[in-house]
């Protein structure tokens, strides 16, 4: 049988939200936190649209090819996360730790890649109160960033017992982050 064919059962209290892989509690935090995201990068948007000079400008400055590097790791995080939870299915902790601690590692990288590239827009005159282009680009990228920290914890937390439910409800969280900085890359590295 493979490991995504692997299945536990789940207690019916959530209504539609008893569909959901991990527990329902944490998709009610995706969804608030995709909001939040989702108003934030609108915001960056109209700001873009509105001043387009200022946020050419300030766009010349990131550095492309460290953001796409740093996009790799976060989705090869997230099918990291992604075979912990089916192993979690399967009844298969050790194999499942293991996994998550692959993600882990890489959400690491992915912050030091993060601080790094923060560490030359800066050494170049970015700072949060440059424009407008950089305090929205620091906000929505700082936020990302304690989430991508809150996720490594979140799966410090469901490695520990590997059941099926934990860690699928921190590859839940985990996914999120990883949609959200998909979502954000091109917003703010590409459409010019």
């Amino acid at each position: 049988m493979s490991a995504l064919a692997c299945e536990t059962e789940q207690e019916e209290r959530w209504g539609v939200l008893d569909g959901l892989p991990g527990d329902p509690m944490m998709w009610v935090l995706i969804l608030s936190e995709l909001v939040a995201f989702g108003l934030l990068l609108g915001a960056f948007i109209v700001a873009r649209v509105i001043n387009p000079v200022v946020f050419a400008a300030g766009q010349a400055i990131l550095d492309g090819p460290l953001a796409a590097l740093n996009t790799i790791v976060l989705v090869t995080s997230g099918w990291a996360a992604a075979r912990a939870a089916a192993a979690a299915r399967c009844a298969s902790p050790r194999t499942a730790r293991r996994w998550i601690a692959l993600a882990m590692m890489l959400g690491a990288a992915f912050i030091v890649i993060k601080l790094t590239e923060y560490g030359n827009e800066i050494a170049s005159g970015a700072g949060l109160e440059s424009s407008a282009f950089f305090t929205l680009y620091f906000l929505l990228t700082g936020f990302h960033l304690l989430h991508v920290a809150l996720g490594i914890v979140i799966l410090v937390v469901v490695g520990r017992r590997a059941t099926s439910s934990g860690v699928e409800t921190g590859a839940a969280f985990w996914h999120m982050v990883d949609l959200v900085w998909i979502v954000m890359f091109p917003i703010l590295y590409l459409v010019g």
